[in-house]
């Protein structure tokens, strides 16, 4: 199953491909194969923090922005041959963290409700 991810102006995008703590406005419609995702979680900005566009100007995350975590399977990682100097493996996976500013619910409501009717054990 997919869920699509709608371009809007309240809903930023952060994951590995760019530099830490690095966000890029959602400018285009895209899809997310669920079947390929291993963790979901959902959380709430408690304290505002501070971010980066792809030129380094200052993001403000505000208070009460809303994400959702997406963390891929193993099959869609890299892999790090020499960790900390030392001979290693380490896998890191792809993920993906969608912000949805708070003036922005309608589809993040969506989103979440969408991927949580895919849960079999909700009480």
């Amino acid at each position: 199953m997919f869920i699509k991810i709608r371009k809007n102006c309240g809903i930023y995008m952060e994951h590995n491909g760019l530099e830490k703590r690095h966000l890029v406005p959602v400018t285009s419609n895209f899809l997310i194969n669920l079947s390929h995702v291993a963790e979901v979680s959902f959380y709430t900005i408690k304290e505002s923090k501070t971010r980066f566009d792809l030129e380094h100007h200052e993001l403000t995350v505000p208070v009460n922005t809303r994400v959702i975590h997406l963390q891929m399977s193993y099959l869609y990682g890299s892999y790090k041959e020499t960790v900390r100097e030392t001979k290693g493996r380490l896998v890191e996976r792809c993920y993906y963290k969608l912000y949805f500013m708070p003036e922005e619910l309608g589809q993040y409501s969506a989103l979440r409700e969408q991927i949580e009717n895919l849960v079999l054990n909700q009480d």
